[in-house]
């Protein structure tokens, strides 16, 4: 049993060490000392006498102040300021009377300037303050300190998003500080009705997690709930959004992502406007919006910047890029192993010299490749940015060049090969590639079984578990599954902004109204204006 001696003469008595996990909560009872050398010395041994632990004294009526902060989590220009400010305060309280204890500590707090000021009882308090990056103002015969904003340290400056590149655009992306990321959106959506709520998730970590939602668009029922997740979550650290999607996703078995992730301050702000909520993890640069859909997959940014014609276009490019990533392979299994009948004559004829100097199955030839070119992707991935992009183009020509010669594989299937390889990041959502990508091998399985037999088994295997899933009680299908008609305006295709009145019908449905009818008006009456005037001239 390990006691704790307070100078008052009590006893705080703790049953066993706490772990560390334990230790800020057991800390929160027990309160400051009114000896000011006694306080210094039990936080140096909360953090184990840490070298970047600074104390400065000063002196002040025959009494001591203190100012407690780790060295690298703090302004020390504001430091510096909160210094001088006390020694110019020094001789006013002197003048003043005021003794050490109470109404020094209240003189202070009013005269300090500073962004926020918090007062502390417990030692819990006072280290949490220092963890984050506060200054810690302790007076000898005081049992509660004041907490100074000092908190800075070094971060990435904003810059270009690296996954979601786009075109045309804003070029702004969130970086690792929930501050400046909470502050683009601040930016760009600047309106009262915008809620933040901040949370400290991980016992180790403590770290910063902040939801955010637009109060009278989004539903009550979905934020309640995103509330209700997130408060369960015991663990002891959260180092990247990841942690949370995976423990608050309504299908942790899916390999569907079932919660949306983006590195971009606009796509998240129309997520809010669409009545979605944002979940912003301190340490990443990737915001999670709940609930999502499918379609969500597919879309980009960049659609909304460019003219609604194009975009018709791009979308249906990107949603036959899906059936080419995720059939081309077994297709090409089915015909040339089951239903040669189905190949033209000709065709058939040129695969077939192709294939005669390959010693294995078209399945074998098929799986060799794709893991082949899968680790020529994860490769690229992981080297350095100009070796990677060398060593993916390089690699596949001469590997895939090299394995035709020596007759292991046929042009045919390298060219199919390339083509699911391309298609696959066509998608905006990086996670919906890997999942494409992982799905490809048990659909080339079932084709080199059964055929085209298999992968329609395979099909109607994966739509019976798309239109199973749930993303915080939305169905992950709609507006397909159920279907809404309302909501085809935003899905396949894009409609021009003017006709684009409402939300979506379940996730905006406490305000549908995006904007009002009379935009759409104008609109009509300018074109019938404009036909007017053509039949005068």
């Amino acid at each position: 049993m390990r006691k704790l001696r307070r100078k008052t003469g009590k006893k705080v008595q703790f049953r066993h060490d706490p772990a560390p996990e334990e230790l800020l909560q057991t800390l929160n009872e027990v309160p400051l000392f009114s000896e000011l050398e006694a306080v210094l010395e039990k936080i140096q041994e909360i953090f184990g006498q840490a070298a970047d632990l600074v104390t400065r004294r000063l002196k002040v009526n025959s009494g001591q102040l203190a100012l407690v902060y780790l060295d690298g989590m703090v302004n020390k220009t504001s430091v510096e300021k909160v210094l001088n400010e006390i020694l110019l305060i020094r001789p006013q309280a002197e003048d003043a009377g005021l003794r050490l204890g109470t109404d020094l500590v209240r003189w202070l707090e009013r005269g300090l300037a500073v962004g926020n000021v918090k007062v502390e009882e417990s030692f819990g308090g006072v280290v949490r303050g220092i963890l984050n990056g506060e200054t810690a103002l302790l007076a000898d015969g005081e049992g509660e300190a004041l907490l100074l904003e000092t908190e800075e340290f070094e971060k990435r400056a904003v810059s270009e998003p690296q996954v979601e590149a786009l075109v045309r655009g804003p070029r702004e992306g969130f970086v690792e500080n929930i501050g400046t990321n909470l502050t683009m959106i601040r930016r760009r959506l600047r309106h009262p009705s915008l809620r933040v709520e901040k949370l400290v998730l991980g016992d180790l970590t403590n770290t910063k997690v902040a939801v955010l939602y637009l109060e009278g668009v989004a539903l009550e029922a979905v934020v309640e709930e995103v509330r209700r997740r997130i408060r369960q979550i015991k663990i002891d650290g959260v180092l990247e959004s990841n942690y949370l999607e995976e423990l608050i996703e309504d299908s942790p078995f899916s390999i569907f992502p079932q919660i949306g992730t983006t590195e971009r301050p606009d796509r998240a702000v129309a997520s809010l406007l669409e009545g979605r909520v944002l979940i912003l993890t301190d340490g990443t640069p990737f915001v999670l919006y709940v609930p999502m859909i499918f379609t969500s997959l597919i879309h980009s940014p960049e659609d909304y910047y460019h003219r609604w014609h194009l975009v018709l276009g791009i979308r249906l490019l990107r949603t036959l890029g899906f059936f080419i990533t995720l059939f081309l392979p077994s297709v090409y299994i089915a015909l040339t192993t089951f239903h040669q009948e189905l190949i033209p004559t000709p065709l058939a004829i040129s695969l077939a010299m192709q294939r005669e100097q390959v010693p294995y199955p078209a399945a074998v030839e098929a799986f060799l490749m794709q893991l082949i070119f899968e680790i020529l992707v994860e490769a690229g991935l992981r080297l350095p940015r100009p070796l990677g992009q060398a060593i993916s183009i390089v690699g596949a020509l001469v590997i895939g060049e090299a394995a035709v010669q020596a007759g292991l594989v046929s042009a045919a299937m390298v060219i199919v090969i390339s083509t699911t390889a391309i298609a696959a990041f066509l998608f905006p959502s990086y996670e919906l590639s890997l999942s494409v990508r992982l799905l490809r091998f048990p659909m080339m399985l079932l084709s080199s079984v059964l055929g085209l037999f298999g992968i329609f088994y395979g099909l109607m295997l994966l739509l019976t578990h798309l239109v199973q899933l749930r993303s915080f009680g939305l169905p992950f299908m709609t507006p397909m599954a159920p279907f809404f008609a309302r909501d085809q305006h935003d899905e396949l295709f894009r409609a021009p902004w003017w006709a684009m009145r409402k939300r979506p019908k379940i996730i905006g449905s406490s305000d549908p109204m995006r904007q009002t009818s009379s935009i759409s008006r104008k609109h009509l009456e300018l074109e019938a204006e404009v036909e007017e005037r053509k039949k005068e001239k």
